[in-house]
């Protein structure tokens, strides 16, 4: 893509946000879509003021970004940034698909968002540890699982278990088969003030730790199921593009009558109708219900001004290939 298309691609997709970047900026933000808005290439995500720009070229070594001409724009359009850090998703350096500066030397640590305190460590994965398309899900565990018991399965830097401890949750468990992971969620924790029981922290594979719990009767009145998109263990396998309905159906017996299912499917190439009818089969039996589908927020999508390219399928009802749903559980 050319330099100047590209400037004037992030250009439109800043001034489009601009009643979002009021400082001071103390939350995460996607500042520039470029699979949609023009430049597929780029995505741009601000944490506070970090600004973090994600590389996604086939070959980044044969056609990099013009890499100074975006951050001299950047500099000139935002000139409260502290840093800029590219993450290049398909370089055969591990370094730089971890992340490097491209300017400044200190990166944000911690968000805050919805008025919850979220830590950030920028370089700790290929990603940013912190998912931006799934904020409306935390304004949702806030507001709906006060005096709740919360499961929060690949729970990765635990964002949603933090979210709904601070809606004042009555105990949350967070799950997942990384610890420094998990010690990132403990972050949050103390940034929040909120006290840290290590019982609560549980590190291991999905399928064992699900399948302990339903040996042992626990139950929660809440379990959010946010996996990644494939992955497979010695015990067995995530595959949310054609098996979604296995982990829905794993966590199931985990659930009190009348709690609810938060399930999560970002599965690019599954259409939201789809999905909707794969969820649609686990309900006819009675015991699931689809309660509430939960929007992306437009950060993410893009705005209709600056929207220049459409998913590869069709992620209606959702609004977004990020497809989110809270299902009611009946007990029979």
């Amino acid at each position: 893509m050319a330099e100047h298309s590209l400037i004037a691609s992030l250009d439109g997709a800043i001034q489009a946000r601009m009643e979002c970047l009021a400082l001071p900026h103390e939350s995460a933000l996607r500042l520039f879509n470029g699979f949609y808005e023009g430049a597929p290439d780029l995505v741009a995500d601000l944490y506070r003021r970090t600004l973090l720009l994600h590389d996604y070229s086939e070959q980044p070594e044969a056609t990099p970004l013009p890499l100074s001409a975006i951050v001299e724009y950047l500099h000139a359009s935002l000139p409260w940034l502290q840093a800029i850090v590219v993450k290049v998703r398909r370089s055969r350096d591990e370094a730089a698909r971890r992340g490097f500066f491209a300017s400044g030397a200190s990166a944000d640590r911690r968000v805050r968002e919805h008025g919850v305190w979220y830590a950030v460590d920028l370089f700790m994965n290929r990603d940013a540890g912190f998912y931006i398309d799934t904020r409306n899900l935390r304004g949702w565990a806030i507001k709906h699982l006060a005096g709740k018991t919360v499961l929060n399965t690949f729970a990765y830097t635990g964002s949603l278990g933090v979210a709904a401890l601070a809606g004042k949750a009555r105990r949350v468990v967070q799950m997942d088969r990384n610890r420094t992971f998990l010690n990132t969620a403990k972050t949050s924790y103390s940034l929040n003030g909120f006290p840290i029981d290590k019982s609560t922290f549980q590190t291991g594979d999905f399928f064992s730790l699900v399948s302990a719990m339903k040996r042992s009767g626990t139950r929660f009145d809440c379990v959010f199921v946010d996996p990644p998109f494939f992955s497979t263990t010695g015990k067995g396998r995530v595959d949310l593009e054609n098996d979604s309905a296995r982990l829905i159906n794993k966590v199931r017996p985990l659930i009190n009558d009348g709690g609810c299912l938060v399930a999560v499917n970002n599965a690019l190439f599954v259409s939201g109708a789809d999905y909707l009818r794969t969820l649609e089969g686990l309900c006819a039996d009675g015991c699931l219900a689809i309660e509430e589908l939960i929007s992306v927020p437009q950060d993410i999508t893009g705005y209709p001004a600056t929207i220049v390219n459409r998913p590869p399928v069709d992620p209606a009802p959702f609004n977004h290939p990020t497809k989110i749903v809270v299902l009611r559980v009946r007990r029979k």
